[in-house]
């Protein structure tokens, strides 16, 4: 059944001369939550919910697919297809920052002076995985959440290795991270699409300020998860306590918590 989004406000941002829609629902300090390919599903929307509900104004921008479509896998290849060629996502690329992250950077700023706060949180999922980094070279962004980041594709020792940063970019993650901002990252350990190297190489370039979260998929682990998980906050959720995908969401939630929602 589609989700109607019906508690979330239709609205629009544009910079640069490039509008795209924007859902936003609740009052509090903001946080950008970019979905996964195929786009804002259900699943991606009842996760914005739930950080809606600690207190935080959700802000959706629509990167990607039909909003509130259940997703199935002819939905999921329309999406990809046109997604990887986009210029704007830069899929491919190794050593560029994507320029969508201009247009998510602008959208930080202007929900920061709208909602108030210390900052701004941002999650992103697969496909926006790495944006969430990139968006913490402005100053907004003080929580930023690498759910499963999946770009750059490729399978070379370079594409695995790459969190899709320019080395300017990169060099301004490294002294946010310095001042004290923590960036956490999420995967499962058997995912292809999200190599053990680019977490490696986060550890290295920002050391103690990536937290990184790796759930074990491999054959036979306790959980019974399967070999080709890969989204830790919507698809393969479990949401009952103790399970490790639980511990991930609430460790997402509790970076939002103390970040964003402390006392002026």
């Amino acid at each position: 059944m589609k989700d109607t989004l019906s508690d979330f406000a239709v609205t629009s941002f544009t910079h640069a001369g490039k509008t795209r829609t924007v859902y936003r629902s609740g009052r509090g300090p903001a946080v950008i939550v970019m979905a996964e390919i195929p786009g804002v599903t259900p699943d991606v929307a009842d996760f914005a919910r739930r950080v809606r509900d600690l207190g935080c104004t959700i802000v959706l921008p629509v990167l990607f697919g039909e909003p509130g479509k259940e997703p199935d896998a002819a939905y999921i290849a329309r999406s990809l297809v046109p997604a990887c060629v986009s210029k704007e996502f830069a899929a491919f690329a190794t050593r560029r920052t994507a320029p969508i992250t201009e247009w998510l950077r602008a959208l930080a700023r202007d929900a920061h002076h709208t909602c108030g706060g210390p900052g701004v949180g941002a999650v992103g999922m697969c496909f926006t995985g790495g944006f969430a980094l990139a968006m913490l070279a402005d100053d907004e962004v003080i929580a930023p959440v690498l759910s499963q980041p999946s770009l750059p594709i490729g399978f070379t020792q370079g594409a695995k290795e790459s969190v899709q940063l320019s080395d300017a970019d990169l060099a301004r993650v490294k002294e946010r991270v310095a001042d004290g901002v923590c960036v956490l990252g999420l995967r499962f350990t058997g995912d292809r699409a999200v190599p053990a190297e680019r977490f490696e190489t986060l550890r290295r370039e920002l050391g103690d300020g990536f937290v990184g979260v790796e759930i074990d998929s491999s054959k036979g682990n306790p959980w019974g998860i399967g070999s080709g998980a890969h989204s830790v906050l919507t698809g393969e959720l479990v949401d009952e306590p103790g399970h490790p995908t639980r511990d991930a969401l609430d460790q997402v939630l509790e970076l939002f918590r103390s970040r964003l929602l402390v006392a002026g």
